[in-house]
This record gives C-alpha cells, structure tokens and sequence, in this order.
C-alpha cells in the first residue's frame, strides 16, 4: 500500500500551492512529481485528497480531487493552561504529546513560582502542526502566547473549570471523578456565577509550575470559578501533569 502522504494547508479549498515549507518538504526531501496523489489537512476539520499537478524548484501546486469531512472524536472545548517549566524542551515534548492525544487549546501561565517568563509560540505552533499531521488530526490546537495568571483566571469560561494542586489544606477534589460526571460539572458551573457557564462539556485544566501555585493563586482561583482537583496520589513533574489531565480530559470527553 502506497504511503498517504498529508500537508497543512489552511484554507486549502481555495488555494492551488502548498505553502513554502510545505512545498519545500513534498519537492527537496519527498521529491513528489506531477501526478503524485496528497492529502491536505485545513485544521479546521476536513481532509482533501488532491493531485500535484505541477513542481518548480521551490513550489508545489495541487488540484482538489475530493473533499473528506472529519468527525471529532471528543466533545466539548479541551484548554489546558500550564506554567511553562524552566526547561523549554519539556514544553514541547508536552505539547507534541498533548496533541497527539487530543487537546483544542494550550495556555502558557506566568504564576507567582513560574521559572520560565518567554516563550517562542511560533517554535510551539511549528511542533503543534507536525503532530496534526503526524497523528491525522484536522483540528489544528490553538499555542496561546504566554498570560499572568490573574489575568487568564478572570476570562469567562465554559464548562468545568479546573485547577490542580497540591495542597492538603485546599478542598480539592478528584479530577477525573469530576470531569467524568457532567451533572456535577454543570451543577459547580451553575453554582460559579456569571464566570461559567453550565451544560457545556468543555474543560479548562490549569497546571502549575515545578513549584506548585501559590495558596493565594489557589484560593483567587476558588473565588473566579474554578475547582481545585487533584491529579492522583503521585507528585508529578509539570509537563507530565499536563499531559495526564489532557489525557483524563480526552477520555472522559471521547465520543
């Protein structure tokens, strides 16, 4: 069976020529010629097949032989919102694997304990679209720049809000209990004021850094909505609690 070979091409139904880096890759490295069969990925929830139809040295053109709609295969609006770690590969190897998983959306926090204060979004995006493509995703995830803390827990959310940490002295209670049961999700929602709202099946996770978040970011975040959960009995490491509350949030959301 000869290997489909797929491209990232945003508005792809309305374009002929695959884009630099794209075309760069199918004509230097995969050395695609006139009459090769591809496939596009719009990130916006179709496939196309199409055909090459003519190579330069650095460009690439294609004709659309047919349009393939792809099914979500989870529900509701996946956010995951983490303190990025001092490490920058951690993060990408995290968001590589999130991605790969199933998440809609990644957030970088500046918490009180964050030891990381820039990120390149643009380095994030480029490993984000080659685990689309890597995976057969068609939704391409949304690398925001990186927010204060107060600032993101302040913007209206839907659906179950979630912050997990590490303290005993915090009600928190069982992250994936909690998101698997949407009846106590939309009741805590409706509970939280005009911040969320219920009957949604979207989750925002929040993770902190190595060092936790602080008791004061804790308790601000109790007071805009959010849960506090606990991501099991083992302490892990930043980007491994991000990829297991995207993991949890993907399976309790599966269709």
């Amino acid at each position: 069976m000869k290997e489909q070979r797929y491209f990232y091409v945003p508005d792809a139904a309305n374009t002929n020529e695959l884009p630099e880096e794209e075309a760069k890759h199918a004509v230097r490295v995969l050395r695609l010629q006139p009459g090769d069969e591809i496939f596009l990925i719009d990130g916006v929830g179709s496939f196309h097949a199409a055909v090459v139809e003519l190579v330069t040295n650095k460009k690439a053109f294609y004709g659309i032989t047919r349009t393939i709609p792809q099914q979500r295969t989870w529900r509701g609006h996946i956010h995951l919102a983490i303190a990025p770690t001092k490490m920058i590969d951690r993060m990408e190897w995290m968001v590589e694997k999130a991605v790969e998983i199933g998440v809609d959306e990644i957030s970088f926090l500046d918490t009180a304990f964050t030891e990381r204060k820039v990120i390149r979004t643009d380095r994030l995006e480029k490993i984000a679209i080659a685990a689309m493509k890597q995976s057969r995703k068609a939704w391409l995830s949304k690398i925001n720049p990186m927010m204060p803390f107060n600032k993101f827990i302040e913007c209206e959310r839907e659906g179950a809000c979630c912050i997990a940490h590490c303290y005993d002295e915090m009600p928190r209670i069982d992250y994936f209990s909690f998101i698997q049961n949407e009846k106590m999700c939309n009741d805590f929602s409706s509970q939280s004021g005009s911040l969320l709202h219920g009957g949604d099946s979207s989750i925002t996770i929040l993770v902190g850094p190595e060092g936790d978040f602080s008791i004061e970011e804790v308790d601000k975040a109790n007071q805009n909505g959010f849960t506090g959960v606990s991501l099991g009995s083992s302490r892990l490491r930043t980007e491994t609690a991000g990829l297991a509350a995207v993991m949890m949030a993907h399976l309790a959301r599966r269709l």
